[in-house]
């Protein structure tokens, strides 16, 4: 039944696409080709990226600092004070990877 539906779906999605390439006047002018829209996408893409391995990294920090503090709770002031360091490292490769989509999509 899965299979089925998949299916049908596949071929709705098929058939409205011809439906909108169809649909265009007889005489249309070719449009000049525009890539503004595809690069302000691609950066959006990549921050995404950029932001997701930021929470893994910063999940990682913080999963493994608990570890080490409930092995040793003697270092777990040493240990804190690195793993904030390594939190606003990280957080600020997220937020230059901001600027820079910022700097793409004005650019273009």
């Amino acid at each position: 039944m899965r299979r089925v539906t998949s299916g049908v779906i596949a071929v709705l999605a098929v058939m409205m696409t011809a439906i909108t390439a169809a649909a265009q006047p007889a005489n249309a002018v070719e449009p000049t080709v525009s890539y503004k829209g595809y690069i302000a996408i691609a950066a959006g893409i990549g921050f995404a990226i950029a932001v997701f391995g930021g929470a893994i990294g910063q999940s990682r920090i913080g999963a493994a600092a608990c570890e080490g503090a409930a092995r040793n709770p003697g270092a777990a002031g040493r240990i804190q004070t690195m793993m904030i360091l390594g939190l606003a490292l990280i957080e600020s490769l997220v937020l230059f990877a901001l600027l820079v989509t910022f700097a793409v999509v004005a650019r273009v």
